[in-house]
């Protein structure tokens, strides 16, 4: 057991990168050239599970030394929480709500009868998130990380900027098989597209490529940073034909579309973000 505080994070060391079962549950630091999208493929877990748990996190500015907490495959982040978090070494009430932006008295709250000063190491607990911390939080998959990515609970409330008008669609011949919108659950799903073999996706609009390695259910992932704090992603891609730090125009072939095992269709999972959040894409493509 623990008493009070025990000893502090355990952060994985400047030499080699640590291997996705190193990662798995530990506190890791940002390295120089490291970027969030580079960490989440090293991990096995999706990109915006990796922001979920990491709510405060700018992708845009990692700087070295930042710690970033891995999730492991016990924890949940559903988009309206509770969050279901297991205990580390080091951990107290306060520390976790500082890191999610909550407060130790809402933690209290939502574990009746948990000591605060007798935390166990692997002992899950709720985690109720502020109404601030929920919407910054980024849209993960509310399950294992193996999951697909659902979107966030709403869309945002900012209105679009005037560069995010009549952008051309991610592929040249396609059908929409899934609309985005909310699912019979309520949770927002990105849209999906079916196309023909051989289809390449394609930039929607100028930018630079944040991310390009695969992820987990998801195939290989590009995700695209445009002006106006606009984000497109492409996922269940078979082949990457862009690297990180490229910048590509609107047109320009990101990845090969794969075949789906469980549907033998070509499909693409198109999403759409403005500041990390979802927006249907239908407000923005001509």
């Amino acid at each position: 057991m623990l008493t009070g505080c025990a000893s502090g994070p355990q952060s994985s060391s400047q030499g080699a990168a640590p291997s996705a079962s190193q990662l798995s549950g530990d506190w890791v630091q940002v390295r120089r050239g490291d970027t969030l999208g580079e960490l989440a493929a090293r991990a096995s877990v999706p990109l915006e599970r990796l922001q979920r748990f990491n709510p405060s996190v700018d992708a845009r500015r990692l700087e070295v030394g930042q710690r970033l907490l891995i999730p492991t495959q016990q924890e949940r982040a559903p988009s309206g929480g509770p969050y279901r978090y297991q205990i580390r070494p080091g951990d107290t009430f306060s520390s976790i709500a500082r890191h999610f932006g909550t407060t130790s008295g809402r933690i209290q709250g939502a574990n009746a009868g948990t000591s605060a000063t007798s935390l166990r190491v692997g002992q899950v607990i709720s985690l109720p998130l502020s109404s601030t911390a929920t919407r910054s939080s980024a849209s993960s998959s509310g399950g294992s990380s193996n999951a697909s990515p659902p979107t966030a609970v709403s869309a945002p409330s900012q209105p679009l900027p005037a560069s995010a008008r009549r952008w051309p669609w991610p592929l040249e011949d396609y059908r929409v098989v899934r609309r985005f919108g909310p699912d019979s659950r309520g949770t927002l799903q990105p849209m999906l597209l079916a196309t023909q073999a051989g289809a390449r996706a394609q930039s929607v609009a100028p930018g630079e490529v944040r991310f390009a390695n695969g992820m987990r259910q998801l195939g290989e992932v590009v995700i695209v940073h445009h002006a106006d704090n606009l984000q497109s992603v492409y996922a269940l891609c078979e082949r990457i034909l862009v690297k990180v730090g490229q910048q590509v125009s609107a047109g320009d072939a990101l990845c090969e579309i794969g075949q789906s095992d469980s549907t033998q269709r070509y499909d693409l999972l198109f999403d759409l973000r403005q500041g990390g959040k979802p927006i249907d894409p239908r407000q923005v493509l001509r």
